[in-house]
């Protein structure tokens, strides 16, 4: 889980543009993000298994 201190400081608008980063809209994680879906790998990977993602299925081949 990360820190709620480093959620809220990446919410407020930078003094420059180029400081913003993306972070996970559920759980706040940085790394591993995926921008179509606002989501880092993990929130995505649990949703999508669940079925909530709308038009993702599991690859099979």
């Amino acid at each position: 889980m990360a820190k709620k201190s480093m959620i809220i400081k990446a919410a407020r608008k930078q003094k420059y543009e180029t400081r913003q980063y993306n972070r996970c809209q559920l759980c706040g994680r940085p790394r591993g993000y995926l921008r179509k879906f606002k989501m880092c790998r993990l929130c995505f990977r649990k949703l999508a298994s669940e079925g909530l993602l709308p038009g993702i299925t599991k690859s099979s081949w």
